[in-house]
C-alpha cells in the first residue's frame, strides 16, 4: 500500500506541474519519470535528451527506441558543455557546470515551446549522495517529482517492472565524463576512448562496467558477480586486447569491482558532504 500511495503522489505532483520539460537520459529513472508524465499530462510533456560526445551513441539509440515504442514525445538538444573551461578542467564541481549548461539550454527550449516547468530523475536516494547537478537543478527550478514522493530507486525499478517497462533493471549508466579522473581536462577524445572501450567490454558480455580514465592507464571495473570470470587468465587477454584497442597503453582490472562514484574517493570530505 505505501508503494500505492507514492505512485499516486507522484501523479499528483506531476499534474500540479501543468506542462513540462523532462530531462531525460534513458536511464531507469528519467525513463519512468517520462513514462508516468505522459500517463499524467498526455501532450503537455516533452522528454528532453541534451545530446553531447558525453553521451555514449548506443545510451542515444536505446533512449530514443524507448520513448518509441512507447509514444513518449521526445526532442533531441544540443548542450555545449564541452566549450565551457569551467567543465574542461573537471574538478569536484563538474557535474554542476554540465547540468547548468543542461538546464539553461532547456530553460531557452520550454519558453520557446510554451512549457510551464522544468523536471528531473532526481529519486529520494539521490539526496544523501555527492551530485553536484543538484544544486544546478535548485538554481533553475528544476522540479523531482520521484523524490518529491518519496520513491526510493529500488521502488521505481518495482513500478517500471509492474508497467512492463523493458528497462526496469537496466544498469545504471552516468555520463561518460565521470570516467575520467578529476584534474584531468575532459576532451572528446578522451571521452572517446572511454565509450569505444566499455562497447567492447560490452561486447565481451559485461553488461555493468566502468572503464575509468587514468591517462594512458585504464582502471577497469566490472561488476563483482562477474570478477571470477574476468579473473580467467584467457578472459583477461581479451580485456587487455579490447581496452588497449581504445588508445590506453596500460590496462589494470580493479579487484573491488564496480562502484558508482568510485572516482570521488579521492576527494576531500568537505567537497563531497550532501548538499
Amino acid at each position: 500500500m505505501e508503494l500505492a500511495a507514492k505512485a499516486s503522489l507522484l501523479r499528483e505532483k506531476i499534474q500540479e506541474l501543468g506542462s513540462v520539460l523532462i530531462a531525460y537520459s534513458g536511464g531507469t529513472d528519467s525513463a519512468f519519470l517520462a513514462y508516468a508524465a505522459h500517463h499524467a499530462l498526455g501532450a503537455k510533456m516533452l522528454a528532453v535528451i541534451a545530446d553531447s560526445p558525453s553521451l555514449p551513441r548506443a545510451e542515444l539509440e536505446a533512449a530514443l527506441k524507448f520513448t518509441a515504442e512507447r509514444g513518449i514525445p521526445t526532442h533531441i538538444l544540443q548542450t555545449a558543455e564541452l566549450e565551457k573551461a569551467e567543465y574542461i578542467r573537471n574538478d569536484s564541481q563538474r557535474c554542476f557546470h554540465c547540468k547548468d549548461e543542461l538546464f539553461t539550454v532547456m530553460e531557452a527550449a520550454r519558453a520557446e515551446l510554451g512549457f510551464e516547468h522544468l523536471a528531473y530523475g532526481m529519486n529520494a536516494d539521490d539526496r544523501g549522495e555527492f551530485r553536484p547537478g543538484q544544486r544546478a537543478a535548485t538554481l533553475h527550478h528544476a522540479s523531482a517529482p520521484l523524490a518529491e514522493a518519496g520513491l526510493t530507486k529500488a521502488e521505481i525499478r518495482t513500478l517500471a517492472r509492474v508497467a512492463g517497462l523493458s528497462l526496469w533493471d537496466k544498469p545504471a549508466s552516468a555520463c561518460l565524463s565521470s570516467r575520467i579522473e578529476y584534474g584531468r581536462p575532459v576532451t572528446a577524445g578522451n571521452l572517446m576512448q572511454v565509450e569505444q572501450a566499455e562497447a567492447a567490454m560490452h561486447r565481451l558480455g559485461f553488461p555493468q562496467v566502468r572503464v575509468r580514465h587514468h591517462g594512458e592507464l585504464a582502471r577497469v571495473e566490472v561488476a563483482r558477480e562477474d570478477l571470477q570470470r574476468a579473473l580467467d587468465m584467457a578472459m583477461l587477454d581479451q580485456i587487455t586486447v579490447a581496452v588497449r584497442a581504445a588508445g590506453f597503453l596500460y590496462v589494470t582490472l580493479d579487484t573491488q569491482g564496480y562502484r558508482s562514484g568510485s572516482m570521488n574517493a579521492v576527494l576531500p570530505v568537505s567537497e563531497v558532504l550532501p548538499l
